[in-house]
């Protein structure tokens, strides 16, 4: 009996990873408008949150998925608050 029930097509994994990186855009343009407001370069939030400046400069391109402890310290480092909000998907 084939299990194509439950597999996930192609499709619908290229379409989670297409999320997934534009998610990762996302949170690193946010990274990228704080640093700037804030007149910092790359470096210098690097250092306050123990990365180094590529590891920041992959961030706000998208190229890496922080981990939440990073997410605190980069926070941290960039005076501001890490706010996670789940919101529920409206009724369909």
């Amino acid at each position: 009996m084939a299990h194509s029930t439950w597999e996930r097509t192609g499709a619908e994994r290229r379409a989670d990873a297409y999320q997934e990186a534009h998610e990762a855009l996302l949170l690193g343009q946010q990274v990228h408008n704080r640093r700037t407001e804030l007149g910092l370069s790359q470096a210098e939030p690097a250092e306050r949150a123990g990365m180094t400046q590529q590891q920041v400069s992959r961030l706000e391109t998208g190229g890496v998925t922080p981990t939440p402890a990073l997410l605190r310290r980069l926070a941290k480092a960039l005076d501001a608050e890490l706010n996670v909000t789940f919101t529920p998907h409206a009724a369909a």
